[in-house]
């Protein structure tokens, strides 16, 4: 009897091509920098191929965002029906994730990761970037303004989509999903399906990208860093070094506060109670994956009512990523500084509110944040293509931030539990 054939998972291709591409890239750009073949390889193999997967997540961006948020706005027009319960959930979601968005900001300030390299270095990368930076990198200069707010309602939301005007576009979403929970249910459940239907397509659609993503990684990985050669990988380390710490500070620390001040339990009791679902979000990176095992911790370990567990638990998997916001937020300011682009006070505010309405957009499977990361660095005049740079290290990254993110949804849960617990010892 022949043994069952051992399948490679997804993780490892993308490991072994970030492998591939980077050694490959940076030996060939130390050794052989001159090489015409290498070169040859690297402008019209690996740089098409990484710019076809790009491509592949950036089309499903706006779909993706306006069925995801007009989703879950439509879902928030019942919490009249739900009162308090739904009230609180929202309140702590908000409060949390533009918490977890503003420190990934003040930390990405403090230790800059990005400043670590050099001005020849940063010149080859805007060199190799050129096409895509050139379009509005002083824009990302320019500070809050009267004309800022007023651009944040667009004319025609088709146009800003087509122009990557990402607030404005989400503007239009929130007024939509407002409106659409707002109307009689006849009216609104139809749309809804329909918008559930195009979640599920695009969430599929970046599943099929991400099959791509072993090649495509490969050659985004092979194409700079063979420009670079070694130089960079010191930045590219503290970078990592940053993100993982933010993440875990935020989950062991802050949300074990907030466990034990707001709802009632010890920090050592919350994360042994938790500590499946995190195990489970980690190795998956997927919040969705997870859910079925962070509702039976929630019920069974940390004694949480199934009616609140069922409600506060799916809505958080849609709209409470607070690891995401963290890893978003310090990505951002890591490829600015990276490629020497300064942003005001006030850019840096939009980022913190791009970060955390994207974070409630993005999809709950493996590097379901990256197309929207995309998108954002765009909108402060960073060339998206920038992203291939952290791609070496955010498999890992991707797995942390779902734990957090998942461990931040059970912080949720165990506080509206105590709330609700304390409100009905008073009646």
């Amino acid at each position: 009897m022949n043994a069952p054939e051992r399948r490679i998972g997804l993780h490892v291709k993308i490991l072994l091509g970030l492998a591939a591409g980077l050694a490959g890239g940076a030996l060939g750009g130390t050794f052989w920098p001159d090489s015409r073949a290498l070169s040859w390889v690297a402008d019209y193999v690996a740089d098409p191929v990484g710019q076809v997967f790009l491509r592949f997540l950036l089309m499903i961006v706006i779909p993706l965002i306006f069925a995801s948020l007009v989703i879950g706005i439509a879902r928030l027009g019942e919490l009249n029906r739900l009162g308090r319960v739904g009230a609180n959930a929202l309140a702590f979601f908000a409060a949390t994730t533009l918490f977890a968005a503003g420190a990934g900001l003040l930390l990405a300030n403090l230790f800059e990761p990005g400043n670590g390299i050099s001005e020849q270095e940063r010149s080859t990368l805007m060199s190799a970037f050129a096409p895509q930076a050139s379009e509005s990198i002083t824009r990302a200069a320019d500070g809050l303004s009267i004309h800022t707010f007023v651009n944040m309602v667009p004319r025609n939301p088709v146009a800003a989509a087509a122009d990557g005007n990402l607030i404005a576009f989400i503007f239009f979403t929130i007024a939509f999903g407002i409106a659409l929970g707002r109307a009689p249910p006849a009216a609104s459940k139809p749309v809804i399906r329909v918008l559930t239907g195009v979640a599920a397509a695009v969430t599929g659609i970046i599943g099929f990208a991400m099959r791509l993503a072993p090649l495509g990684v490969a050659g985004l990985t092979f194409s700079i860093s063979f420009q670079l050669g070694v130089a960079f990988l010191a930045p590219l380390g503290l970078y990592f070094a940053l993100v993982l710490a933010a993440l875990a500070v935020y989950q062991f620390g802050v949300l074990g506060l907030v466990a034990k001040v707001l709802g009632g339990i010890r920090p050592g009791a919350f994360f042994k109670a938790a500590r499946l679902p995190m195990i489970t979000a980690f190795s998956t990176a997927s919040s969705s994956a997870t859910l079925p095992t962070t509702l039976r911790s929630a019920k069974r370990r940390l004694g949480i009512r199934d009616e609140l567990a069922g409600f506060v638990l799916p809505l958080g998997a849609t709209l409470h990523m607070n690891g995401t916001a963290i890893f978003g937020c310090i990505t951002v300011l890591f490829l600015a500084q990276v490629f020497g682009v300064e942003l005001s006070l006030g850019t840096q505010l939009m980022v913190l509110l791009f970060m955390a309405l994207s974070a409630v957009s993005a999809a709950g499977i493996p590097s379901g944040s990256i197309p929207l990361i995309i998108v954002v660095l765009d909108s402060v005049g960073i060339p998206g293509e920038a992203i291939a740079l952290i791609f070496a290290v955010e498999p890992i990254l991707g797995m942390a931030r779902t734990s957090t993110n998942v461990t931040g949804d059970l912080a949720a849960a165990v506080v509206i539990n105590s709330r609700e617990a304390a409100l009905e010892a008073k009646a």
